[in-house]
């Protein structure tokens, strides 16, 4: 098997050359952009496995970069990196397609467990994407539709688009109506991992709530986790 290949997009250079120091010794192959331009040309040169996208770089930022990538693979893991404690920014870049984000300064192992979990993510749903369809493309989530194939929720003439995250967060509520499910559950069974450290799932419920809501349908089951509040 080809060793997986991850594009640091990073303009601080330091910063940039460390982490492509580390990925090379954990076996990845880096790809090094220095600034957004960049990093779309090397994307459609190298083709990567994986993108590590700074928020903040010269000409396109990390949103940008994020949002055009999207538009031509809706499948490849993207983690963003920020420096930044504002929740709006985290919270945007999920809603462009973001899987996950690592917030400055950061430990290299952490960096490099969470791309080995995003990398077996995306190995597991190719697989799942060989086998015949388990389930039907569409189900119900309080008074919308969930759309698989289309990634979108419909709801009589609305429409809002989602990630492959968000589906499979809200295909794990609607499986278990009115169930208070722990954090550490939801992390394990949709990112396949737990980071008890990670806002990760608490933004990406943000998120969803911008798109769905009102009324008010996941629920905060404090001490515990969240709770799909079912019409």
């Amino acid at each position: 098997m080809e060793p997986y290949k991850i594009l640091i997009a990073e303009d601080d250079r330091n910063i940039r050359a460390g982490v492509a120091d580390a990925l090379e010794l954990e076996g990845y192959i880096p790809v090094e952009a220095p600034d957004g331009g960049a990093a779309l040309r090397l994307y459609h040169e190298h083709h990567p496995d994986l993108l590590l996208l700074d928020i903040m770089m010269p000409g396109l930022s990390g949103y940008d970069v994020c949002r055009r990538v999207r538009q031509d693979d809706p499948l490849i893991p993207v983690i963003m990196l920020t420096a930044k404690g504002e929740e709006f920014d985290k919270v945007l870049g999920l809603e462009l397609g973001a899987d996950d984000y690592v917030t400055k300064p950061f430990g290299l192992r952490e960096l490099a467990a969470r791309i080995a979990a995003q990398l077996r993510r995306r190995q597991s749903e190719k697989e799942k994407a060989s086998l015949p369809p388990a389930a039907p493309d569409r189900f119900g989530f309080g008074r919308w539709e969930i759309e698989r194939c289309r990634l979108r929720a419909v709801r009589g003439d609305e429409s809002t688009g989602l990630t492959l995250r968000e589906i499979a967060l809200l295909e794990l509520f609607a499986a278990h109506p009115g169930e208070a499910l722990s954090r550490d559950r939801i992390m394990k069974e949709v990112w396949g991992a737990s980071f008890q450290s990670s806002r990760t799932l608490d933004q990406h419920l943000v998120a969803l709530r911008r798109k769905l809501e009102p009324p008010r349908l996941i629920e905060t089951v404090y001490g515990i986790g969240y709770r799909y509040a079912a019409e």
